[in-house]
């Protein structure tokens, strides 16, 4: 998907229209909800690997790849930073494998 490295849009603190500079927003980083404990007995367990024979609730057929059961794109956010007040808004976008800034 193609985007514009400037896009003149509404921004909330301005209360107008004005031009906005576009970035990639950086996502992941966090683990999970579950507590440290939780995930050492999930590993101990086997939970959340490939394998042969009932892991539990993480149990998926051997000789799957990597993306067994995902999806192929990811929505992508989009960080629009007002060039006047500066303030910056987070807006998604529709599913894509890659986005591209022109």
């Amino acid at each position: 998907m193609k985007s514009p490295k400037i896009k003149k849009t509404y921004c909330p603190k301005c209360k107008k229209h004005t031009e906005h500079k576009v970035a990639q927003a950086k996502t992941g980083g966090k683990r999970g909800s579950l507590k440290k404990g939780s995930i050492q007995r999930l590993e101990k367990r086997g939970g959340g690997r490939a394998g042969i024979g009932n892991k539990g609730k993480y149990s998926r057929p051997s000789g799957l790849g990597k993306r067994y059961g995902r999806k192929a794109s990811k929505k992508t956010s989009l960080v629009l930073t007002c060039k006047e007040c500066k303030k910056s808004t987070i807006s998604a976008t529709k599913r894509s494998k890659k986005l591209e800034l022109q």
